[in-house]
């Protein structure tokens, strides 16, 4: 009975490897031994990876795992399965050991992905506390660089992913006028008809595609070139003069509430500008009636949010979805790159660009900027 509890205390019941306490007592057997040797650490994370039918269950999986390794690792002086999906071998030291390692537990070799480390006795450490937080410090950097190395990745697919969406949708978007030109030219070219009919539909076709390239190249520009610290009410009263010609003649008020604080941010200023005068713009075309439109300054902890109200008809939750997606718009001459290039400012200058809205009653944009 006193050996088999002995056994339960040291040992994991799932694979009968040793657990963390009984790997950290034979590393001070070893260590008090004088004993020549590598502690490797293995973090199988990802061990859903295995492509394996059989295995229907993580515990399976973690037993099979165990039988890999005792056969990979036979000479091994213990074996320890620990935190779940972290196991630790302990192996004499010997020649290219550890230039090995890498071979050794190669995904294609081992058939797991895996992220390891390892220390070494006595040549790094004397005492077992010291050699196994070697061993895991290493271990953390390695799943580190692990999951840069990924998110890297994913930040490249999901760049390249955009780039496509915005290549295709700049052909479509230009492909539409092209067509039309294109088709009023056949019709003067085969008829001998004078082409000044059509002359006004064709300009107007030319000019959207500029201003499609204009925003597009806006859009793929880099990023902020002025940057300088900003009185923020400075900038909203730069942006209200602007609009307020516009807002009379649609009959709009524009209502500012200011903070009584004195904000400062680090900015571009006319970038700044350009995000608000569409936003404000965005209001106005939202209101089909006469009415206010409600600019404010709110103070969170070290930031500034803007929030731009309108009281228009409001943004169904399908189009709330995409109305940041470039070249996506409910508008019938808009472009669908407005949105997308304030978003782009917004995170640009380390802040965010959201909306709220409610059927009937109207949207709030809320910008916010990081303060000084």
């Amino acid at each position: 009975m006193r050996k088999e509890n002995n056994f339960l205390i040291t040992h994991d019941p799932l694979t009968g490897l040793l657990n963390y306490e009984g790997y950290v007592t034979a590393v001070q057997d070893l260590i008090h031994k004088k004993c020549n040797f590598v502690l490797i650490l293995l973090d199988f994370q990802d061990f859903k990876s295995v492509n394996n039918e059989s295995i229907c269950t993580g515990n399976e999986i973690l037993t099979q795992i165990s039988l890999l390794l005792g056969k990979l690792f036979y000479n091994s002086h213990a074996m320890s399965r620990y935190a779940g999906d972290r196991f630790a071998i302990i192996l004499p030291s010997k020649e290219n050991l550890i230039s090995n390692l890498s071979e050794l537990l190669d995904p294609n070799t081992l058939g797991l992905q895996v992220t390891y480390s390892f220390a070494q006795f006595p040549q790094e450490a004397v005492t077992k506390e010291a050699l196994i937080s070697i061993a895991e410090d290493r271990l953390f950097q390695s799943k580190r660089d692990v999951w840069l190395k990924r998110e890297d990745h994913l930040f490249r697919s999901e760049k390249m992913k955009m780039v496509g969406e915005l290549a295709a949708g700049m052909a479509h978007e230009i492909r539409n006028p092209l067509t039309t030109i294109k088709g009023f030219m056949q019709i003067s070219t085969n008829h001998d008809y004078n082409i000044h009919p059509w002359f006004d539909i064709i300009m107007s076709e030319i000019r959207r595609m500029n201003e499609l390239t204009a925003e597009f190249l806006q859009f793929s520009k880099p990023h902020l070139s002025n940057m300088k610290q900003e009185l923020l009410t400075d900038c909203i009263d730069r942006v209200l003069s602007l609009a307020e010609s516009d807002a009379l003649y649609r009959g709009h008020k524009i209502i500012f509430e200011d903070t009584k604080e004195s904000l400062y941010v680090f900015i571009d200023r006319d970038k700044i500008v350009q995000v608000l005068l569409n936003l404000i713009q965005n209001a106005f075309e939202a209101m089909k009636q006469p009415g206010d439109i409600h600019v404010r300054i709110k103070q969170e902890e070290h930031a500034a949010i803007i929030e731009v109200e309108d009281s228009g008809d409001g943004i169904s939750e399908s189009d709330l979805e995409k109305i940041f997606i470039p070249f996506y718009t409910t508008k019938e001459a808009g472009t669908g790159l407005g949105l997308s290039i304030c978003q782009k400012i917004a995170l640009d200058h380390g802040g965010s660009l959201e909306v709220k809205s409610t059927i009937g009653l109207g949207s709030i944009f809320s910008f916010k900027l990081p303060t000084v």
